[in-house]
């Protein structure tokens, strides 16, 4: 077996697990997540309550199912608009060259030339908590990428001499791009979705961290996370749950990338994010 298939099972096992226990949570659960009892505040795990129970006496393993949810789908549709939005400008810019190229290739150097975290940080912290705002903030720091790449594979793509040959017989430039210009760069642009939704998934855990993102008292890992930290000594399990399972599904995600680079002999020079 090669070490990519075996990446892909890994890799596929574990976010299946993750994804199923999520849709299955309002089955799986044993508790309400929201559910307050103060007389079994921080008692550690046991019988009755398996992951323990948090500083408000809510059953942490209901929680930890429900946790997962909101991070994977805010992480799928943030990086999906950033893709759409990249593909669109990189496109554009590889495509029709001249001053189109020109304008959005700055428009890109300068939102490369932001620090991603710190301009993603300002734009939460202006708008305020909520997951519009936090999905803006997503988008508007993660589309320079995409397009960067794009862009390359555009120009890379578009001297090739079927293209060539294509527009002597007439091709149109929906053609080109839709049928053949498209398809040819999204093993690329596959990889790098993969690699980014799990950076995604980083930023929305930040950002929620820092009480920009995700809002209490949602059962989120990375809120999970921010609420432990006053009891951390004294229940060390508040952090070390929600922590191992924001762990699990990073490496999942990466190892799924780093699976499919492989299947798809892609060099990671071509899916790097400059």
């Amino acid at each position: 077996m090669k070490k990519s298939d075996f990446q892909m099972k890994i890799a596929i096992t574990l976010l299946s697990f993750i994804i199923l226990s999520g849709l299955l949570a309002p089955w799986l659960a044993p508790y309400d997540p929201n559910e307050i009892h103060m007389a079994v505040r921080l008692q550690g795990p046991s019988k009755e309550y398996l992951f323990g129970t948090d500083a408000l006496g809510r059953d942490m393993l209901s929680r930890i199912l429900y946790g997962g949810r909101a991070s994977i789908l805010l992480a799928l549709i943030a990086t999906t608009l950033s893709m759409t939005l990249g593909m669109i400008i990189g496109v554009c810019a590889g495509y029709f060259t001249g001053v189109c190229d020109i304008v959005l290739t700055v428009v890109t150097q300068i939102f490369q030339g932001i620090p991603g975290t710190c301009l993603m940080i300002a734009i939460a912290g202006i708008l305020g908590p909520g997951m519009n705002h936090l999905l803006l903030a997503l988008v508007v720091t993660s589309w320079a990428g995409f397009s960067r790449i794009v862009r390359t594979e555009t120009l890379r793509i578009r001297e090739q001499p079927y293209m060539e040959g294509l527009r002597a017989l007439g091709a149109g430039t929906s053609t080109l791009l839709l049928k053949h210009l498209i398809p040819n760069m999204l093993p690329n642009v596959v990889v790098l979705f993969t690699t980014r939704v799990g950076r995604s998934v980083l930023s929305i855990a930040s950002l929620s961290y820092l009480g920009l993102g995700l809002q209490p008292p949602h059962p989120d890992w990375s809120v999970m996370i921010s609420d432990a930290r006053l009891h951390y000594r004294s229940a060390p399990h508040l952090i070390i749950v929600p922590g191992l399972c924001m762990f699990t599904l990073l490496f999942a995600i990466n190892l799924l990338g780093d699976a499919l680079r492989d299947r798809m002999d892609v060099r990671e020079e071509e899916v790097k994010e400059w």
